[in-house]
């Protein structure tokens, strides 16, 4: 089985105009003047679609990190944080509770959250008040199952408490 994969993957290298290449154009031509394409969104909503940023902060399991146009190649899990899109226009801050990141060798960018929204539209005491009343869940939860959903909500809320900044 292996002889015949080694022996069809040569082709796909000698074929002059291949798919490979013609990829590799387009996605060179979609990168604008900040040399870095973004598509982010969350199964509600789309923030960016294929559109021209500086640079894009993200948190994620194994840290904070910032992309830059020819990002080494990369895979990422975000966790609750913040997320920050640089463009001509400023920052725009924007607090995602999970998801990915893709940074792929054509300095485009993909963000797929499981939800994502602004900060501006969250009110700080509100997020304040559901921190706390998570706490008291997770102080009193007695089964486990109970502990682990009351343990997610304090991490998510503790995180967007610091987005905030209070």
């Amino acid at each position: 089985m292996l002889g015949s994969f080694s022996r069809s993957v040569p082709r796909l290298f000698r074929q002059p105009g291949s798919a490979i290449l013609r990829r590799c154009f387009a996605a060179e031509a979609a990168v604008g003047r900040f040399g870095m394409a973004l598509t982010f969104g969350s199964p509600t909503e789309t923030f960016y679609s294929e559109v021209d940023v500086k640079q894009v902060d993200v948190t994620t399991t194994t840290g904070s990190f910032g992309i830059l146009p020819s990002h080494v190649p990369t895979l990422a899990t975000l966790k609750p944080g913040l997320l920050t899109v640089h463009d001509e226009g400023g920052a725009t801050k924007y607090f995602a509770s999970s998801g990915t990141v893709s940074i792929n060798a054509d300095s485009t960018v993909q963000i797929l959250a499981e939800e994502a929204h602004p900060l501006e539209r969250f009110d700080p005491q509100a997020v304040s008040q559901q921190l706390e009343q998570a706490q008291q869940n997770l102080s009193s939860a007695s089964g486990e199952e109970d502990k682990a959903k009351a343990q997610i909500a304090v991490e998510c809320l503790e995180a967007l408490n610091k987005a905030l900044g209070q």
